[in-house]
């Protein structure tokens, strides 16, 4: 029996630059659903939400404005630091909306927000879903099962894993064998970064999807 395609989810990935803006692009897409990065950090060099709105096509999903936008391209911690500002988890509460809401972290799961909370604090305050998503590369096993041991360990409710580019040797089988979790589709690598890549993506991320959920 299928699921139903859950209201919101937290995208996060297994470290840093492993392509989670592309995947929550993508996701969004294909579920013509908002978007929202709660804290960006390096937002002088540009924001992962100005990102994803050039990369949508549908006339439904839309961006929502972060709670922290940090200048300095770091840590959180590090970035409000520098701003003499403190990340309050307390600031932080679903955007109101009518469609479903992909919602991006920044780096992985144990990134410091503040002196006491890391980002996976911030997943369970937020009471939603996660989607890993995964990079294949030489160690992406290990830094793949150890981030979902952690979400388990949290009680951390797990939608499944994305993997974004080609496979690497049997990585993917491997991880979907011993971390037991679904394989809910696979991004290709883009050789031109547009509208046009994300639609197509988009189109079969929703086709793989179809099979464990319903809308």
């Amino acid at each position: 029996m299928k699921l139903i395609f859950p209201p919101a989810v937290f995208v996060t990935g297994i470290g840093t630059g492993v392509g989670k803006s592309v995947c929550a692009a993508v996701l969004a897409e294909a579920l013509q659903a908002d978007y929202w990065k709660p804290v960006q950090s390096g937002n002088e060099e540009g924001t992962d939400s100005d990102t994803v709105k050039t990369l949508l096509s549908n006339s439904i999903s839309r961006i929502h404005p972060e709670a922290y936008s940090l200048r300095h391209p770091s840590s959180p911690h590090y970035a409000a630091r520098l701003e003499h500002t403190t990340i309050d988890m307390n600031r932080f509460a679903l955007p109101a909306t009518p469609h479903r809401l992909v919602i991006e972290g920044a780096g992985g799961l144990m990134v410091p927000l503040n002196a006491q909370q890391l980002m996976i604090d911030l997943m369970a305050h937020l009471k939603v879903p996660v989607i890993v998503v995964a990079q294949n590369y030489l160690g992406s096993i290990n830094h793949t099962l150890l981030s979902i041991e952690v979400l388990k360990q949290r009680n951390i409710p797990l939608l499944g894993l994305l993997f974004n580019g080609s496979n690497f040797l049997d990585n993917e089988e491997i991880i979907t064998h011993f971390s037991g979790t679904p394989r809910l589709g696979q991004i290709e690598t883009a050789t031109e970064l547009n509208k046009e890549f994300i639609a197509r993506q988009a189109e079969n991320l929703r086709i793989a999807l179809s099979k464990y959920f319903q809308w």
